[in-house]
């Protein structure tokens, strides 16, 4: 879809570094006439170390860039952690701006977002969800949640050990939580 005035700043998907996507949004915020939209998302997760909150982008590898190709594609293309615009051939797509704006739309209304790019993601488990024991002595374990506290990050669940069911308090990011489809 070709743009009918080619003054008309449009948005692109640009390749960039990888693990590098916020360091060239930055670069490119600089530029006058470039505006950045490059999503995160925040999550708590267990390690070695414990649990850490884990920041990564919602496009790995790529960011969208609002700017007049005629005038900018030179500077943007040559910012620093940029690797090129994404081209099929020799064509450069825009990205329609209506769905530039319904990612920023989603993202500003769902519950945790700090502010116009970072999500933080939150584990969503109920009652009677089945659930895999990742880690610990109980690990490969399988069993339901029966309680799930308010403001704490414990669960408790019913393993069948020794034939019998018990009822285990474990540590949120110590379990598998189950599947679930995108509402």
């Amino acid at each position: 879809m070709k743009s009918t005035d080619p003054q008309q700043p449009e948005w692109f998907c640009l390749r960039c570094q990888t693990k590098r996507e916020h360091i060239a949004a930055g670069h490119l915020r600089e530029l006058e006439g470039v505006e950045v939209f490059c999503p995160r998302l925040r999550y708590r997760k267990a390690t070695r170390r414990g649990k850490i909150w884990w920041v990564e982008p919602m496009f790995p590898g790529y960011l969208l860039a609002k700017f007049n190709m005629g005038e900018m594609e030179r500077a943007v293309t040559f910012c620093q952690g940029i690797r090129g615009l994404v081209r099929f051939g020799s064509e450069i797509p825009p990205v329609p701006e209506a769905f530039v704006e319904a990612i920023k739309h989603e993202i500003l209304n769902r519950k945790g977002a700090e502010h116009d790019e970072l999500v933080t993601l939150s584990p969503v488990i109920q009652i009677g969800d089945e659930v895999e024991v990742a880690f610990g002595p109980l690990q490969g374990m399988q069993g339901t949640v029966v309680s799930v506290p308010s403001a704490t990050e414990r669960v408790k669940i019913l393993i069948e050990f020794l034939g019998n069911p018990q009822a285990v308090d474990m540590d949120l990011f110590s379990i598998l939580l189950p599947r679930r489809p995108a509402p």
